[in-house]
């Protein structure tokens, strides 16, 4: 599929920024990734490994990995952005003036910023008003794609364009971009799921069996539309890659760094503990902590999320939240179907 050979910036040398530049570099495109250290982009250039994130796996000749943000802005036709949630503004105010006009613009972090409970891509309409935003978001475990097994992935934007030459760019016989309309539904789903991979490896860990496992993805999947409807989503999204298809492989997969979180959570250490242990930023557990204060002050019921919340951050009993889910009130199975939201 692919067409134009584009001047690609990957900026984040984490595990899924890698594995963009992987894919993009074996398409045929130049191909800059960013990293902070200069050491870090120094061994990457000699081994063609990123050996803290994904140890053992080649990388393609056409990965230029620089400390030099401003190089690799240099020309990019196609930006993508894969700094943790935490350091994207920063990010972007540094490389404001050094990206041109009609740059496309890709958000591949799912995560929510504290400040005005805003997502990455409003976060670079805000900042970067001179370009063209999408966010990429799907069941896409870093490890897996670079070994080339079979992945698919939905790019959203409100430019047309943007989601065909993305298609273009990252299409390739194990990688499948599907595009949506909706870039605001596929953002939230990506964010909200990591919520529910920290409560899914608490359950785990505590052995809970398969029909509980079923019964908190499934529950936890209303829980992301009712809230993303709430917020000005369409809760049809939610049934695609970006929703239930992300929610499932990141509920269930020990790769998934949220899920490690919450399986050492329930082995009984504090997520403070849990998050050191890690050694990688575990997006979910800022985003709980946001998204349980907003669904409280909105009056939106996520008894999942708030419970988690107050589970992380008020060390409250974990079978204590589990005997309040469980005699809750007696709801409908799915909301839309009722017209409720």
């Amino acid at each position: 599929m692919t067409q134009l050979k584009e001047t690609a910036a990957v900026l984040g040398g984490g595990s899924f920024g890698t594995a963009v530049a992987s894919i993009l570099a074996e398409n045929g495109h130049q191909v800059r990734l960013w990293v902070r250290d200069p050491e870090t982009a120094a061994a990457i250039n000699k081994d063609r490994e990123n050996s803290r994130y994904l140890p053992g796996t080649v990388l393609p000749d056409g990965v230029e990995a620089s400390e030099d943000l401003i190089h690799c802005l240099s020309g990019a036709t196609l930006v993508f952005m894969a700094i943790p949630s935490k350091a994207f503004i920063d990010v972007l105010r540094q490389a404001r003036d050094h990206v041109a006009a009609g740059t496309m613009v890709v958000s591949c972090t799912k995560g929510i910023a504290a400040d005005g409970f805003l997502l990455m891509s409003q976060l670079l309409a805000r900042e970067w008003p001179h370009t063209q935003v999408g966010v990429l978001s799907g069941p896409n475990l870093a490890r897996e794609i670079v070994e080339k097994k079979f992945a698919g992935t939905v790019i959203a934007s409100t430019h047309p364009e943007l989601c065909t030459r993305v298609q273009h760019a990252l299409s390739c016989p194990y990688f499948r971009v599907y595009d949506s309309s909706d870039p605001y539904g596929v953002e939230l789903g990506g964010a909200l799921k990591n919520i529910y991979a920290i409560a899914t490896g608490m359950a785990d860990a505590l052995d809970v069996g398969d029909n509980t496992r079923a019964f908190l993805i499934t529950r936890s999947l209303a829980e992301i539309s009712r809230f993303s409807a709430r917020m000005g989503a369409n809760p049809m999204t939610f049934l695609g890659l970006a929703g239930v298809g992300d929610l499932i492989v990141t509920c269930s997969s020990n790769l998934s760094r949220n899920y490690q979180v919450g399986y050492l959570v329930g082995q009984g250490n504090t997520v403070e503990q849990a998050v050191a242990s890690l050694g990688q930023t575990a997006e979910g557990v800022n985003t709980v902590k946001l998204v349980a204060e907003r669904a409280r002050s909105e009056g939106i019921y996520m008894p999942l999320a708030t419970g988690l919340y107050d589970i992380l951050f008020h060390q409250r009993p974990i079978i204590d939240v589990v005997t309040a889910l469980m005699q809750g009130d007696h709801n409908h199975d799915v909301d839309f179907m009722t017209g409720l939201s």
